[in-house]
């Protein structure tokens, strides 16, 4: 089973990092012999650090192993959730305080004036380059998906009067069928990283776990050109999610000055090249995508402080309310232009939902108990639609694990929406008068001259453009039968089709879907009373719509003001507040948000805001790693090789104790150093006996790791001779000397606390004579949670 950790990660690629690699991995249910470790059994040593010996505690993997045994796909993938992978690498977003960055500090002071400088003009450059990405898409989707609409409604225009109507539905299910599977083609064989919104992704990138490939150059182009497809192809989805991770991705690039998939270099921000500068623009081009999808800059920055990021700061946020503004600007510039009106500044987002006049459709108070209502059963059906998409998405993960049965489930997906469509609309008898020109593609099938067939405009048209059309069509525009129906079939596609290897978003149909539950309840509430309450059902329809989303993603604060920006009303802000936060406390007391799920299915180890609530009585003894593996500050470079090429262990970080010789003296730690900076030292041979014979020798800057950063090269690559093993390696130049420490009794939430605070990899534990006694990391804090029944500790599992 070489790749059954491929087909259950968000990355896909493991497969080609991991070659070579035999080491024994353990299934998904730690069945059999490769069972998945136990939690340890945790015992205080003082014998726990080891000098130049290989510690056998996993703590953070740089490379996947694989499991050694024949190469055949299972027909099924067990899967535990109450896993926790240890695939999944850290980022590290502390700063190493080291003589080489102090050095240059001093040299450079002058030089750091215009580090803000560049900041600002790269949010400038995120900004027009999300804009300009997020017309692409708009411009595209809309050229391809009317293309399509007219062939499709040409040839039923035509069929309608000389019968043989179901070579109308074969032609829209093999186009559907057609364009979705090249949209999942290049998703699952290319970059299956880029399948789905990306939310979770970036949300997991920010929270401070490397997800691999989540921001590289190839997965933004898989990104956009799967995302064009996927809408065009008719699915039930939304193409303003993706916006997200594709803002994120340009941000990454951007920031970092090269695109080390191209393998150029153009030598600018070269001082951003760590992982803590790279977070705070990766959180500026997820509020940048925020912001054109929705022409809701301020949303945006929300919307990075309340599902990205995890590490905040107030200079951060002007920063990234820059870049959002600079993003919806460009669009609506550019789409300006190419609507021919270059003056008119009209169309801020992806999305407009059109202005909700509030002398036409102002509130009461008697009607806020019945938004709160409309809270209520947004969050049961949020909840619902959550729980559906669990057990499908577990149901993938262990049977369609295989790329071509993906791209064959999404082409059926793409077909069956095709196909119920058109039996909808067939069937329907909900005729209307045209009005205008408001509905784009009017389908006459049997009505009368003059009337066009309303169940079409919701099928028959992008997403995007049938929300509006459930916002602001005049009252009487739908039958209550055609509203209900709709939701019905619309919420199990909806729910069928996320999760696919497509990408796509879940904000236009989850819209879609409560604009349409939310007519319906505004129709019936309007019959029931008689007209005492006199409910426009577009009103009702901006708060289905609100509920459901809130319900289905579980946010507030960001969606709130996403909502009432997209509205273009302030008016409305109080009630779709309340209507957000009923959904989300319904929705939580049944099953999580739709994000934190796949989170928690891909086994990801995530840290939430604060610890378990009833962990306190844990201490850092009982829940770091130990033995750990120790350098002296003088250390032999064999030693350090065998270290670093063991495939028993793949530590990141190294605790630094002090050199001494005689065994009865206490090795006090002395610093930290990381597995990147030991290859990089390796690979500039800075070896002790090199510098004491005056051989021409060029000193390390930081410069050297900030070039290396963030592919750092295996350490299989780095060839180190006989008589340079013997050679000695000095540490203490390059060793972060300051690492955070914790006393063995501190407590599991103050432990958590200034880990997930401070952005750590690493944190030591010492003991009250400054010797290491363990080292916790990420994956030591995320596998305690609080469960049905009280804390439960997660398993530890390769995959």
């Amino acid at each position: 089973m070489s790749n059954v950790a491929t087909k259950v990660s968000w990355s896909g690629r493991e497969r080609e990092e991991a070659e070579g690699q035999g080491e024994t991995t353990p299934l998904l249910n730690g069945t059999g012999a490769a069972a998945a470790p136990k939690p340890r059994q945790l015992t205080p040593s003082l014998s726990a650090s080891r000098l130049g010996h290989l510690s056998d505690v996993f703590l953070d993997e740089d490379s996947e192993l694989e499991m050694d045994v024949p190469c055949s796909l299972p027909h099924e993938i067990p899967h535990n959730e109450k896993l926790l992978s240890l695939k999944y690498e850290s980022l590290d977003y502390d700063n190493c305080e080291n003589q080489l960055f102090l050095e240059e500090e001093r040299r450079n002071h002058t030089a750091f004036r215009t580090v803000e400088i560049r900041r600002w003009v790269i949010c400038a450059l995120i900004g027009i380059f999300t804009g300009l990405v997020a017309c692409f898409i708009d411009i595209l989707v809309e050229r391809l998906a009317g293309l399509k609409y007219k062939v499709v409604k040409g040839n039923i225009d035509k069929f309608t009067e000389t019968g043989g109507l179901s070579f109308s539905l074969l032609l829209w299910a093999a186009l559907n069928a057609a364009v979705v599977m090249v949209g999942s083609t290049i998703v699952a064989f290319v970059e299956p990283v880029a399948a789905g919104s990306g939310i979770p992704q970036i949300k997991c990138y920010l929270n401070g776990v490397k997800i691999p490939h989540v921001v590289r150059l190839k997965t933004l182009v898989v990104k956009v050109c799967g995302v064009i497809l996927s809408v065009v192809g008719g699915l039930a989805v939304g193409k303003e999610g993706p916006m997200i991770h594709s803002g994120a991705v340009i941000a990454a690039g951007i920031s970092q000055g090269r695109s080390t998939s191209l393998k150029r270099d153009f030598k600018i921000f070269e001082y951003f090249r760590r992982d803590t500068e790279k977070r705070d623009f990766v959180s500026a081009g997820a509020a940048a995508g925020v912001s054109a999808a929705f022409g809701a800059p301020v949303g945006g920055v929300l919307f990075s402080l309340e599902e990205g990021a995890s590490f905040w700061n107030q200079f951060l946020t002007w920063r990234i309310f820059f870049a959002s503004m600079i993003s919806t600007f460009t669009l609506n510039s550019i789409l300006s232009i190419y609507h021919g009106n270059p003056w008119d500044l009209s169309s801020p987002g992806l999305i407009n939902f059109g202005r909700f006049d509030t002398e036409k459709m102002g509130y009461t108070i008697q009607e806020i108990p019945i938004f709160i209502f409309m809270g209520v059963v947004g969050g049961i059906l949020g909840a619902t639609f959550n729980a559906l998409n669990y057990w499908l998405t577990m149901f993938r993960i262990r049977y369609i694990h295989r790329p071509c049965l993906q791209v064959l489930e999404a082409m059926l997906v793409g077909a069956v929406t095709a196909a119920v469509g058109f039996v909808m609309i067939y069937s329907s008898q909900d005729c209307q008068p045209l009005q205008g020109n408001r509905v784009t593609y009017p389908l006459q099938l049997f009505c009368a001259d003059g009337e066009y067939n309303s169940m079409a405009t919701t099928f028959f048209n992008t997403p995007e453009k049938s929300v509006v059309s459930l916002f602001h069509d005049p009252p009487g525009t739908y039958n209550p039968m055609t509203l209900g129906m709709f939701t019905l079939v619309y919420f199990f596609l909806a729910c069928w089709t996320y999760g696919l290897t497509v990408s796509a978003g879940v904000f236009i149909p989850s819209l879609l879907i409560g604009a349409a539950w939310g007519r319906l309840f505004g129709i019936s509430l309007s019959y029931i009373t008689s007209g005492w309450i006199w409910a426009d059902p577009g009103k009702y329809a901006l708060m289905g719509a609100a509920a459901q989303l809130g319900g289905i993603v579980r946010m507030t604060l960001s969606l709130t003001v996403i909502m009432m920006e997209a509205t273009g009303n302030v008016t409305y802000g109080f009630p779709i507040m309340l209507v957000l936060m009923t959904a989300k406390i319904v929705g939580d007391y049944f099953v999580e948000g739709l994000y934190d799920m796949h989170i928690q299915l891909q086994s990801v180890p995530f840290l939430h805001w604060e610890a378990p609530v009833t962990s306190h009585s844990l201490t850092a003894r009982e829940v770091m790693s130990t033995p750990v593996t120790c350098l002296r500050q003088v250390e032999k470079v064999g030693t350090v090789v065998d270290i670093l090429s063991s495939t028993s262990s793949n530590h990141n970080g190294f605790p630094v104790v002090e050199s001494v010789t005689d065994g009865s003296q206490t090795l006090g730690l002395r610093g930290l150093i990381l597995r990147s900076q030991l290859i990089v030292l390796l690979k500039h041979k800075v070896f002790v006996e090199r510098t004491s014979l005056s051989l021409v020798h060029r000193r390390l800057k930081l410069k050297d790791f900030r070039d290396a950063y963030p592919r750092f090269p295996p350490i299989q690559s780095i060839h180190v001779s006989q008589d340079e093993r013997e050679c000695m390696m000095d540490l203490t130049e390059f060793m972060n000397p300051s690492p955070y420490t914790v006393p063995q009794e501190a407590s599991l939430p103050r432990v958590f606390k200034l880990f997930r605070a401070l952005g750590l990899r690493h944190l030591v534990v010492v003991d009250n004579r400054n010797q290491v006694v363990g080292l916790v990391t990420r994956k030591d804090l995320a596998r305690y949670r609080l469960g049905k029944e009280g804390l439960e500790e997660l398993s530890l599992a390769q995959t």
